[in-house]
This record gives C-alpha cells, structure tokens and sequence, in this order.
C-alpha cells in the first residue's frame, strides 16, 4: 500500500493508527552514530552490530538465500511442467467434450 503522508499534521494516536494500517511505513532519517547499526534479525527482533558485522550478516544471509531458491528452483520448474501436462490435458478433455455435445445435438 503506498501512500503519501504529511507525519508533521498527526498526533500520536493517528500515528499509531497508521502504523496499524500500514505494513511498514519509510520515513527519512540520519544515523548520528554509523560504526554501531540495529539489524532486523527476523520475526521483530533486532540486534546490535557493528557497521563490518552488519555488512557480513547481511552476506551471509544473502548467500544463505541463494543457495535455498537453487535448491527449490527444480523442483518448482517440474511442478510447472505437471500443471503445463495437466492443462493441455483439460483443454484436450474440453474440446472432446464440446464436440461430442456438438455431435449429439446435430442427431437431435
């Protein structure tokens, strides 16, 4: 959900709301010290890193990542072709029935 919203009007309980509505919601900042860093480190928790140690963990996740859509990658490219041949057979399956119908309402 995108939306632009002017934050300097609302009070807190409006902000509250929003932050309710609203998935996460970006706001411009300026970190006064850039050697330490929160990271989100998942289901809402954060740890405190240096700037290097943020920079490794975030390697290492993206690695981590990777390798988890390579794995998969095979498996959801044979599902594809299982729902492909399963389609194509649908389709083949409708147009007999149609014409079948075709047919029987010509008889009658």
């Amino acid at each position: 959900m995108a939306q632009s919203v002017n934050i300097t009007e609302l009070n807190l309980p409006q902000l509250e709301m929003l932050k309710n509505q609203l998935d996460q919601m970006y706001v411009p900042g300026k970190l006064h010290d850039v050697e330490h860093v929160l990271i989100d480190v998942g289901t809402g928790y954060y740890v405190e890193k240096t700037a290097e140690d943020a920079k490794d963990f975030f390697k290492r996740k993206i690695d981590f990542l990777t390798k988890q859509m390579e794995k998969i990658q095979p498996a959801l490219q044979e599902k594809h072709a299982m729902k492909q041949a399963v389609m194509e057979m649908m389709s083949q399956k409708i147009q007999q029935l149609t014409a079948l119908g075709v047919t029987q309402a010509a008889k009658a």
